[in-house]
């Protein structure tokens, strides 16, 4: 394949950005924008890109799996003005990424493009600490999701053995076997991912619409009823202990979940042909498809409960289990709509064990991680970074038997996963708007200053708060059993990562911009 015109088009020793030697630039190294050897396989399309993004954000059925965060924040209509609220906030969010991602398409993410926003200075030390903020994030993504996958499996058992109480190694359990069975489609079906993620939008998809006719119609056809407006939109139940206000505030954890993940398109930059078109084109997609299918599905569902109370009583470890059994009257339609929920919910896995994995290949390859050598490997017949995808299972199997002594360890994975994407974020857009976005030469998308500044104030605003917001106990009062542990994780997580600096940073670490210098004929950078 080519060079793309956009590449070709690229201007030379502009405001800071890299600039390229063309005579030594070969067949797919522009386009990756990494400095590194193009290793991977083109095997995605647009419409394959669109899929990961859809399928691996999943945002309805994640903020379904995880509505057990947000029930006790207001209740249904908590839900439904929280999950817009932080909506809006990821919509901005996503704009200032896309134009990073439009003008550096890397695989690496917010860790390549903190490197050049930060500049000579700052932008080592800074792409540190995003790629393994940005690493460890997904990793809790993915634990987040299988935990889900396992509740919601425990509830369908349930649903036909109301004495049966389940046990924490029982989801521990099913945890490990859905984390593997992710694992090993990443591992050993590369070739045919994009195919499957196309399958798994067409559930997505499917899925959604289904739900939303059964909500609407079995109420009224079973004689259950439907919810009324004021409980669907103004019946506020908060039940955290907390002020309303800060109730709202700490309850859009779960939309924040839902829709926190822009840059999992991202991390495929060097996977597909024309990425500074298609990758922007990809996360408008994914954001539009996620907060329309989430909004229908959630006012769905809600209109479908007529005992709000039960939902939260009922028992199940999902209360998806509840709801749905309400919405049919029947616990063979709830067990229905619990599978047209799950098999979404496992591709979301499936992607997010390969974000994961991409991630930690890119931390390796600039020699980050332990034992880089091994972890950046290709594997040559499945062409894939097998070794780094393995990690990421290893760490999520750890992070299983902690669910197994700490009833709010699910909790704790999903403050961890927003907590640390969004810090990873920060680390790429806080310089882009100190620096006046002076350090980056634009790509095909790039927004107006007077439109730019203020969204990325916004952007930095909204992270900088909410990252000391969702540290916050879910409740009050709490105790050790019931503490937000996100706090504890992060600052452990940003422990790691700085001993682990002062150890590489002198030794053997290259960042992504000097990666650049060294492998594609750099012949300036300016940091004035």
């Amino acid at each position: 394949m080519s060079v793309s015109d956009d590449e070709k088009k690229a201007p030379e020793g502009h405001h800071g950005a890299l600039t390229y030697n063309k005579n030594e630039a070969d067949e797919g190294v522009i386009i990756n924008a990494s400095g590194h050897k193009q290793e991977l396989d083109r095997n995605f399309s647009l419409l394959s890109m669109c899929a990961v993004g859809i399928v691996t954000g999943n945002a309805w059925a994640a903020l379904g799996g995880s509505i057990s965060l947000a029930l006790f924040n207001g209740g249904a209509p908590g839900v439904i003005y929280e999950f817009i609220a932080v909506s809006v906030f990821y919509w901005i969010i996503t704009a200032c990424l896309a134009e990073l991602a439009s003008a550096i398409p890397s695989s690496a993410g917010v860790y390549h493009w903190a490197s050049v926003t930060g500049g000579r200075k700052w932008g080592k030390s800074l792409s540190w600490f995003a790629g393994w903020w940005n690493f460890f994030a997904w990793v809790f993504g993915a634990a987040s999701l299988s935990s889900i996958l396992a509740n919601q499996v425990i509830t369908m058992w349930m649903l036909f053995h109301p004495d049966y109480t389940p046990q924490p190694w029982n989801v521990f359990i099913v945890y490990v076997l859905v984390t593997w069975a992710c694992t090993a489609t990443v591992l050993f079906m590369n070739k045919q991912l994009p195919a499957l993620n196309n399958v798994m939008l067409f559930l997505i998809l499917a899925g959604v619409f289904i739900t939303i006719l059964v909500s609407a119609i079995m109420p009224s056809t079973t004689g259950s009823g439907y919810a009324t407006n004021r409980a669907v939109w103004s019946d506020w139940q908060n039940g955290t202990g907390w002020p309303d206000g800060f109730a709202f505030v700490a309850g859009m954890l779960n939309g924040a979940f839902a829709v926190g993940t822009p840059d999992c398109c991202t991390h495929l930059a060097e996977e597909l042909p024309r990425p500074r078109t298609n990758i922007p084109k990809a996360m408008g997609i994914q954001m539009a498809t996620g907060f329309l299918t989430t909004i229908c599905y959630i006012i769905a569902i809600f209109y479908s409960i007529n005992d709000f109370a039960g939902v939260t009583d009922a028992g199940f470890p999902n209360p998806l289990g509840e709801v749905y059994r309400q919405a049919t009257s029947s616990r063979g339609g709830s067990l229905g709509l619990l599978i047209v929920i799950f098999l979404p919910t496992l591709g979301t896995c499936i992607g997010a064990y390969i974000t994961a994995g991409r991630m930690l290949y890119t931390l390796a390859r600039d020699d980050a991680t332990p034992f880089p050598a091994w972890t950046k490997q290709i594997h040559p017949r499945h062409r894939n970074p097998f070794n780094a995808t393995l990690v990421c299972a290893v760490i999520c199997t750890v992070l299983a038997a902690i669910q197994v002594g700490n009833t709010t360890a699910f909790a704790a994975f999903v403050g961890s996963f927003v907590v640390l994407t969004t810090a990873s974020f920060v680390c790429a857009i806080g310089p882009h708007l100190l620096t006046g976005r002076k350090y980056v030469v634009p790509g095909p998308f790039w927004m107006p200053k007077a439109v730019a500044t203020p969204l990325l104030a916004i952007a930095n605003a909204y992270i900088v708060c909410f990252i000391v917001i969702f540290c916050f106990p879910a409740a009050l009062p709490f105790d050790a059993a019931t503490m937000n542990y996100v706090s504890v994780v992060i600052s452990g997580i940003t422990l790691f990562i700085s001993i682990w600096w002062f150890v590489k940073s002198k030794s053997g670490y290259v960042s992504p911009t000097e990666q650049v210098m060294k492998s594609m004929g750099v012949v300036d950078v300016d940091d004035h």
